[in-house]
């Protein structure tokens, strides 16, 4: 009799540990709050160890598919010129701002959801509201009073998760920085750049191209006020124009799609560290156990890896406990390799005046330039860093074999 797993969250660690566990054998639920699976968000990169994950799961090839098509990242100045230009890295070299394979967040999502919806139940508009571990099983009773029963519950939800509770309380680190993400028509200056326009004030505003014909915009500032991300979509559309009101370039655009109806995605920055991992037969998986609020994606290829560490430790052995403890001793030199991001970092990359702004577009030319390029980008690198190639994946073989089965 195969065993079941309730797993809770549907963006992209939840439906990666289904495909990985249903390639074992496993019976997979996946429970969703939100009515349908969510398109919003921006670009995200799979770094370090994530793409030998990616691998073995069979998708490479989809997510390459799926590439954004976006060839570096470059400053703008205040008149909209480039200020300094990375471009993408030729593959085999470190990953700079834009890496070898860039997706949306949604895309994956997408693709990992196909990959797994013939042999997985996904509940969407669905929550937990209690579970009760037994010992030898869990019941999972949902929003609308039905229950399962499961061998093992995973919260795969998001930074600020709702059911981490169950296995442990964990206080979320907010660093004030706060992102606005608006998808709006592609304009023919969009280009295939990722453009990051500075403005005074930590303010910036950002366009990245897309796979589906539109641009991704993204406008971000950094504020002492906390909470605004819990505020309703209409005031935090009304704190965003009011914070950009004296700024062009993209922003005006920005505002028209909003006042058109587009919606918008709006979180805040911040990190968690739990003082554990799983409780029982209920685990932590990506951001509800481990949040350091990298960038580009750094967090999702933590995800990505996390689900191919638990569903591998898990099929190494018939005891659970020992399965949970395999996966946090052997996941920690992971997340330990992706240092958080400071407040520091993120003050250094969103200058408070013009004259810091002119600051950093000298340092970032003098990097950009073909003697700087031979050095690392120490202010990229410590927003985007994830994963270290030199972590070496542990080896699940022969289940592998299972799992880099193509879907058909």
């Amino acid at each position: 009799m195969s065993r079941h797993a309730v797993i809770s969250g549907a963006g992209i660690a939840g439906p990666a540990l289904a495909h990985q566990l249903a390639a074992r054998g496993w019976q997979t639920t996946v429970i969703e709050r939100f009515p349908e699976r969510r398109d919003e968000g921006q670009n995200i990169d799979v770094r370090g160890a994530a793409r030998e994950v990616v691998r073995r799961m069979g998708i490479e090839q989809d997510l390459r598919a799926a590439n954004t098509g976006e060839i570096g990242m470059r400053f703008l100045d205040e008149n909209g010129a480039p200020a300094a230009s990375f471009p993408m890295s030729a593959p085999g070299e470190i990953d700079g701002p834009t890496a070898e394979l860039e997706i949306l967040r949604g895309e994956l999502s997408r693709i990992l959801i196909e990959h797994t919806r013939d042999n997985t139940d996904y509940r969407f508009d669905t929550q937990i509201s209690n579970l009760t571990d037994h010992g030898d099983h869990v019941t999972v009773t949902l929003n609308d009073d039905t229950a399962l029963d499961a061998d093992l519950v995973v919260i795969a939800e998001g930074l600020r998760s709702r059911t981490r509770r169950f296995v442990t309380s964990a206080d979320v680190n907010d660093l004030g920085m706060y992102f606005g993400y608006v998808t709006i028509p592609r304009d023919d200056a969009d280009g295939p750049w990722w453009n990051w326009q500075h403005v005074s004030g930590s303010r910036a505003v950002h366009t990245r191209p897309d796979n589906l014909g539109t641009t991704r915009a993204i406008l971000t500032f950094i504020s002492d006020v906390r909470g605004l991300e819990d505020l309703d979509p209409a005031d935090q559309i009304a704190i965003l124009k009011r914070t950009f009101a004296d700024v062009g370039g993209a922003a005006p655009r920005i505002f028209a799609q909003l006042d058109a109806g587009a919606p918008l995605y709006f979180s805040a920055v911040g990190q968690v560290s739990t003082p554990a991992w799983s409780r029982g037969r209920i685990a932590l998986l990506g951001d509800a156990a481990f949040c350091n609020a990298t960038f580009g994606g750094g967090g999702t290829s933590l995800a990505l890896i996390g689900a191919h560490v638990l569903a591998g430790e898990l099929d190494r052995t018939d005891d659970l406990r020992a399965a949970l403890a395999g996966y946090e001793r052997s996941m920690q030199p992971f997340v330990d390799a992706t240092p958080p991001v400071r407040m520091s970092v993120l003050r250094r990359a969103n200058p408070r005046t013009r004259a810091g702004i002119r600051v950093l577009h000298t340092g970032a030319r003098i990097v950009a330039s073909p003697a700087g390029q031979a050095a690392m980008n120490v202010l990229g690198k410590r927003l985007v860093h994830v994963a270290a190639d030199d972590v070496q994946l542990p080896d699940y073989s022969p289940a592998e074999d299972a799992i880099a089965r193509p879907r058909t």
